[in-house]
């Protein structure tokens, strides 16, 4: 059995690298989540003359409502008229007040994705020149907070709820019929279906508070669950809980009316429980196949059967796996987990794994596009993590077939030793039992007993306090016996060993569960990284522009070496002639978006005069830009411009550029 493992996986990993590189050797339109990909007026930007709206561009068609774009003054107050509409394709607007003062203005934005995750963020623009503003967003993020973690929690339990769901009542329908009379395993697959009914709940009535104020007491305000019904999210958990009352007759009929089946009976009902299994599970499976990641971007029409296929062959695996070690842990004793049935869920699971190896790969090559992006975002950072996870996953299984194939061996020899042992007081207490009975037959044939006499009701009540000492102690004698069964079971060293692997894959695969829900929250790869390209280009193309009119602006790219302390840092020199300057410094995340660090600095050095370093503290505008005004620059020549980001309380790093000024 060794020997024919070994083949299959190195065939398995040979797949995996072909199907891999092929996939991710070119790249495609962006797809899944919106990303901010242009705006107007630009962040950073100094406008004359107040703009009559502000209009922002997506990467992709969003929804929004009243409050999703908003523009607040200085002081913090809404000069928007509230009502955000579409200009064309992906371009939104809001008109704005007219009339409005200088100053710096904050644009707030908050919006749902077509793949149902809500994209939130904010920069600032100028009117005549920057000033300070009371406005405070510390990089705005959708989905945070009480509710956003509540919204996780259920996501999660949804996804368990389905896996122990599908996957258990596959193993106990194709691996283990013998299971449906088994309390334990009727208890899980029951209780999946409970949880996954209570958790698509719990997201429906989370779903408005998640996407729009993100308060706990907006959880049950109807008006907003009215809106969720109207999205393609709310109508995906709808149809997710009607599947659910149909997965709730399955269960009936498999724990009910086909465990009481024989013969020719059971065998057509097993054809249409499968049959029916079968489109309730791929139903379920396309409630968030319709409405997430798969829903939206590149290939959808193939994106969503290759996501139905992927979830259910994950429900095969770890919900088998899950049905599998409560059998082996809570199966009684009279009707252990058999060699066959352990065999045919491990040719499923190997099935599953190389569905899962397919459909994974194409999934990641649609999300990511590069393999730069298996490094330098964070969705596939997380994905690595989920790839190593499994690949411990897929060795800890090949160790458990191992088990699997030696429990053969000693399948025979523990059901003959289990069996003899059973039945070895039997005989003994038959015989005990027919002496009595000829004893007695004796006595009334030779008439030393009477019919009618006192001794014979004597007998009469021995023998009903004897029947009942008899139930007795056959119940005794069955839970002696089933305590010798587990006994012998348990010390099967073959049957100790797969208990073992088994848990510890369980162990692994909840892991796996909660990476894979953070996945389906997080950013792909391939849209971070357009984003990112597309605010280089915009700030390329105000660089071009400013350099044309005399401006200056550097971008130079930062790593302080700890989380989170990745980004872009841009500086704005505004004449950059000699003189009085006006300096914007602007620090931006890798995918585009602005965040506060705890300090920026910069210096100005003339190596070639011995002049500097000149050290300028920019004042904090907003979120992500910082500002001085009268930046004297005393002779022109080839500057250093250097400028230190301070990430954290020790982390810091100086990165600079070289610039002709004047």
């Amino acid at each position: 059995m060794t020997q024919t493992i070994a083949p299959r996986v190195r065939m398995l990993v040979l797949l995996f690298l072909a199907v891999t590189g092929a996939l991710l050797v070119g790249a495609g339109p962006a797809s899944a989540h919106a990303a901010l990909t242009g705006s107007d007026p630009a962040q950073g930007v100094v406008v004359d003359k107040a703009p009559t709206q502000v209009s922002l561009t997506f990467s992709e068609t969003v929804s929004m409502n009243d409050d999703s774009l908003r523009v607040l003054d200085p002081k913090g107050t809404r000069v928007d008229t509230g009502k955000p509409s579409g200009i064309s394709g992906t371009t939104y607007a809001v008109q704005l007040h007219s009339g409005l003062p200088d100053g710096t203005y904050t644009v707030t934005y908050q919006v749902v994705s077509a793949d149902s995750h809500p994209v939130a963020g904010a920069y600032t623009f100028s009117i005549g020149s920057p000033s300070q503003t009371s406005v405070s967003v510390s990089d705005q993020t959708a989905g945070g907070g009480v509710v956003g973690w509540l919204y996780g929690f259920g996501r999660y339990m949804s996804y368990a709820g389905f896996i122990v769901l599908a996957g258990g009542a596959a193993f106990v329908l194709a691996c283990w019929q013998r299971g449906t009379g088994v309390r334990a395993l009727q208890r899980l697959i029951v209780s999946g279906w409970v949880v996954m009914t209570a958790a698509t709940l719990f997201l429906l009535l989370l779903r408005g508070s998640y996407t729009s104020s993100g308060k706990v007491g907006d959880v049950f305000d109807l008006d907003l669950l009215g809106e969720v019904l109207q999205t393609k999210t709310g109508a995906a958990l709808v149809s997710r809980l009607l599947l659910l009352a149909a997965a709730a007759l399955f269960i009936a009929v498999l724990f009910g009316a086909y465990d009481k089946r024989e013969g020719d009976e059971k065998r057509d009902l097993t054809f249409g429980l499968a049959i029916g299994g079968t489109v309730v599970a791929a139903g379920l499976a396309a409630s968030w196949a319709m409405a997430e990641h798969a829903s939206t971007g590149l290939q959808p029409g193939i994106a969503m059967p290759v996501d139905v296929l992927h979830l259910l062959a994950v429900a095969t695996w770890l919900g088998g796996l899950t049905a599998l070690l409560v059998a082996l842990y809570r199966a009684p004793a009279d009707r252990p987990v058999d060699t066959a049935a352990a065999h045919r869920f491990s040719r499923a699971a190997f099935t599953s794994v190389l569905v899962l190896v397919a459909t994974g790969t194409y999934q990641s090559w649609r999300q990511l596009g590069s393999w730069s992006a298996f490094t330098d975002t964070r969705y596939g950072q997380l994905l690595l993590v989920k790839i190593g996870l499994v690949a411990t996953l897929v060795g800890i299984a090949w160790i458990s077939r191992r088990w699997t194939a030696r429990l053969t061996d000693t399948t025979t020899e523990e059901a003959v030793t289990t069996e003899e042992a059973v039945r070895k007081p039997a005989p003994e207490k038959e015989h005990v039992t027919a002496s009595a009975g000829a004893g007695d037959s004796a006595k009334q044939a030779s008439g030393d007993t009477e019919p009618g006499s006192a001794s014979t009701s004597a007998n009469a009540g021995t023998g009903s306090g004897s029947a009942k000492r008899d139930t007795q102690l056959a119940r005794q004698q069955a839970a002696v016996d089933a305590t010798r069964q587990k006994r012998l079971r348990d010390s099967d060293a073959h049957r100790f060993g797969l208990r073992r692997s088994v848990l510890a894959e369980a162990g692994i695969a909840v892991v796996v569960l909660a990476v894979t829900t953070v996945l389906t929250s997080t950013e792909p790869g391939r849209t971070e990284q357009d984003a990112a390209e597309a605010t280089r280009s915009a700030s390329s193309s105000s660089s071009a522009a400013d350099s044309a009119s005399g401006a200056l602006t550097l971008d130079m790219s930062f790593d302080t070496g700890v989380t989170d302390g990745k980004g872009v840092v841009s500086v704005d020199l505004d004449p950059a002639r000699t003189g009085p300057n006006e300096m914007h410094v602007y620090v931006t995340r890798p995918n585009g978006r602005a965040f506060d660090v705890p300090e920026v600095k910069v210096a100005f050095t003339l190596e070639a005069k011995g002049i500097g370093p000149l050290p300028v503290a920019p004042d904090h505008i907003a979120t992500g830009h910082w500002s001085a005004n009268g930046v004297q620059i005393p002779m022109a020549g080839e500057w250093e411009i250097a400028v230190t980001v301070r990430t954290s309380d020790i982390d810091q790093v100086t990165v600079s550029k070289n610039a002709q000024i004047g």
